[in-house]
């Protein structure tokens, strides 16, 4: 049985330890990019820039790998998802592991949320609706995407940067 009066307490010291209210600045200067893997281009592009909106911004060969893609979206505030495909090493599909990649959240104005909502109805994408401002989906390889109608920098009405 899960001891949450432990896990509550633990998080109580892990924040009386290491949260700063004379926080320092951080070394990062942002998120380059998130990269994903995708098994069609074309396929993915019509994902994230048709029905997502967000605009491809580049693709080139892959520098690590001949013949294979890697191709960027503008997800806003100087932020890009990156996707590189790479033909004949069959991959595999997108599997969801523990200590695996679990989701990228992207965060959108309220009015676009609902916008990008009706579309997924309308491309019938099946989603979950979290908590009334986050919308949990699989894009076409399988990879989870929250799109999130909190404002950069707080979740759930708290702040969090």
């Amino acid at each position: 049985m899960t001891d949450y009066a432990a896990i509550d307490a633990d998080r109580d010291e892990i924040r009386k330890e290491h949260l700063r209210t004379d926080r320092p600045p951080s070394s990062a200067r942002g998120v380059h990019h998130v990269a994903l893997l995708s098994s069609d281009v074309r396929r993915t592009i019509e994902f994230y820039q048709g029905l997502l909106e967000f605009p491809l911004t580049e693709i080139f060969e892959n520098r690590d790998y001949r013949g294979s893609n890697h191709f960027f979206f503008d997800i806003g505030n100087g932020n890009l998802l990156a996707f590189f495909d790479f033909p004949g090493l069959d991959l595999g599909p997108y599997a969801e592991v523990l200590g695996g990649l679990h989701h990228v959240a992207i965060s959108v104005e309220p009015e676009r949320w609902q916008k990008l909502r009706d579309k997924l109805d309308a491309a019938a994408v099946p989603y979950l609706l979290e908590s009334g401002s986050s919308i949990y989906f699989q894009d076409p390889d399988g990879a989870r995407v929250e799109l999130i109608a909190d404002p950069l920098g707080e979740m759930y009405g708290n702040a969090v940067l």
